[in-house]
């Protein structure tokens, strides 16, 4: 038996169609796929939430200050003359970031490898640029998905048949996140 379905496509088809229904299945919850499909994808999305239930509490809070542009009320940054020239006012800021230890360090550069890169765009801009904001996907799996199944052992989707496909026949399934 082979190891993988190849989905009658390239194996660069294949790829980029997994990596897509993968990276939809993460953002959004769940999906309508053809049933050999949301098998392979299954098989992905189990593995990288288990990386991220493995390394989710894998880091340190660390202060650090940073220099941040002074705006005024309407977002714009503040100006002064020194020496004849405009200068931007920078103010000094304490903040707490996140610093990866190595090992989830390693585990985010796996996801990153796999999953696409997502904007979203608010329903009011629906097909504009402005206000879009990306999102960061490995962040989202180690915060908001990875602590649902801390005491799970597997079985983080469920494939759920719900008929035939009218065109083709083929068996259509919602695969989700239990």
């Amino acid at each position: 038996m082979a190891k993988y379905r190849k989905l009658g496509r390239t194996s660069s088809q294949r790829k980029a169609l997994l990596r897509n229904q993968v990276t939809q299945l993460l953002y959004h919850g769940k999906i309508v796929t053809t049933e050999a499909k949301a098998k392979e994808v299954q098989k992905i999305a189990e593995g990288l939430i288990a990386l991220a239930v493995k390394e989710k509490d894998n880091y340190e809070t660390v202060k650090v200050t940073a220099k941040v542009a002074r705006k005024d009320k309407d977002g714009k940054r503040v100006k002064e003359v020194k020496d004849g020239k405009k200068v931007t006012v920078y103010d000094e800021v304490e903040k707490e970031i996140r610093k990866d230890l190595p090992s989830r360090l390693h585990a985010r550069r796996k996801m990153l490898r796999f999953l696409y890169p997502v904007t979203e765009v608010p329903a009011k801009n629906a097909g504009k640029k402005k206000n879009t904001k990306a999102v960061d996907m490995p962040l989202k799996l180690f915060d908001e998905i990875a602590p649902k199944y801390v005491d799970r052992k597997g079985g983080y989707t469920r494939i759920i048949k719900i008929g035939q496909r009218k065109g083709d026949g083929a068996m259509e399934v919602v695969i989700e996140l239990v």
